[in-house]
């Protein structure tokens, strides 16, 4: 992956709204099978080059919820980051990512409730500039407090 922020912890007390992380990372060949084995997805769309280049996509595509995974790293590990609890995600595909893509995943702070240590945030993914993922997560930060 690359990235250009730190990994750890960002808690309640010190996250702001229009805060932003994000990672970069190829989505490598490797990646979509070892995602088939562990989901247990091995839809030919994303495995088969014969069977995907007869679909809409014409070729084959990595599985929407690899590329979702990437807003969880951004979450797990940069914003709030360790200790985070995820409570809820909406997503939405927008178009393939394939096998040599660059994703960018990034995810921005819109609101907060620091009595309850929710957190709110846009999150996206994009291939060239392109958008092929957007939704919304909330989040449960760690707090100074307890943690």
């Amino acid at each position: 992956m690359l990235d250009n922020l730190p990994r750890g912890t960002i808690c309640i007390e010190d996250i702001e709204i229009g805060m932003t992380r994000h990672l970069r990372k190829v989505v490598t060949d490797t990646d979509i099978e070892m995602f088939a084995q562990v989901s247990t997805d091995h839809n030919p769309v994303h495995l088969d080059d014969d069977y995907a280049r007869d679909t809409i996509f014409e070729g084959r595509i990595a599985h929407g919820m690899l590329t979702a995974g990437l807003i969880s790293a951004v979450i797990g590990e940069q914003l709030p980051g360790h200790g985070t609890i995820y409570l809820g995600q909406s997503l939405r595909f927008l178009a393939p990512v394939r096998p040599g893509d660059m994703v960018l995943a990034e995810v921005t702070v819109t609101d907060m409730d620091i009595r309850k240590r929710r957190v709110k945030m846009d999150c996206r993914c994009s291939v060239d500039g392109k958008p092929v993922l957007e939704g919304e997560a909330t989040v449960l930060a760690p707090s100074a407090k307890f943690d």
